[in-house]
């Protein structure tokens, strides 16, 4: 299996390219507004993408997603409750930087919404959609559960968590998925966060100060 990824844009997101074999079919995780690079990653691995899933609608995360999709013409995939996020990119970056920078942010035309628990089969790719509601309404992880590993968006990073301030932001809520969604799997799942190294389940639960603080309440 393939797994390669770029860290992009002033946020240093990290925009996951997976597929079966190099070159052929395979799927984007996430698009942060630096669709060159988004696309040079795909060149450089002679895979053809035929979605783009998206953990959830921050502009770091989604504010690529118009210009991927329609270059490569392809459906992105993400939780209807950010569409609020989705859709609007240019308000998130007026909320950030209090003006908008040059680029192309335009919001993906075709869209098809994520549910808890489905099992999306793209680009003979399977992930398993975990629905971790806190850092947005529609966050969502996702679960290669063949290789043993969970794309993890902003739920979990190596030493830490996502932000809950931000609007829509509810850190009851990413707890509770912490609980019941991410800490419900085994030590040995490797965890690829939407910023920063890789971890594993294992790991943070021995070593993360929010989890450690979690297991205690």
């Amino acid at each position: 299996m393939l797994i390669v990824s770029e860290s992009l844009w002033v946020a240093g997101t990290n925009t996951y390219l997976v597929a079966p074999e190099p070159g052929g079919l395979g799927v984007l995780i996430d698009a942060p507004p630096d669709p060159g690079a988004i696309a040079e990653l795909v060149t450089r691995h002679r895979v053809t993408p035929t979605a783009l899933v998206v953990t959830h609608g921050h502009i770091d995360h989604v504010g690529g997603a118009g210009a991927v999709t329609d270059r490569f013409g392809l459906t992105t995939y993400v939780h209807p409750d950010d569409d609020f996020l989705t859709l609007d990119p240019v308000a998130q970056l007026r909320m950030l930087f209090g003006m908008v920078p040059p680029g192309d942010y335009a919001p993906p035309q075709r869209r098809v919404g994520l549910a808890d628990g489905e099992r999306l089969s793209v680009g003979g790719v399977e992930l398993e959609v975990l629905h971790t509601p806190g850092h947005t309404p529609g966050h969502c992880c996702f679960l290669l559960a063949d290789e043993g590993v969970l794309f993890s968006g902003d739920q979990l990073f190596a030493g830490s968590i996502g932000r809950t301030d931000l609007p829509g932001g509810d850190l009851r809520a990413l707890l509770q998925s912490m609980r019941t969604k991410v800490l419900t799997l085994p030590d040995e799942v490797r965890v690829l966060p939407g910023h920063g190294p890789e971890t594993t389940i294992g790991r943070e639960r021995r070593t993360n100060p929010f989890l450690l603080q979690l297991a205690a309440d």
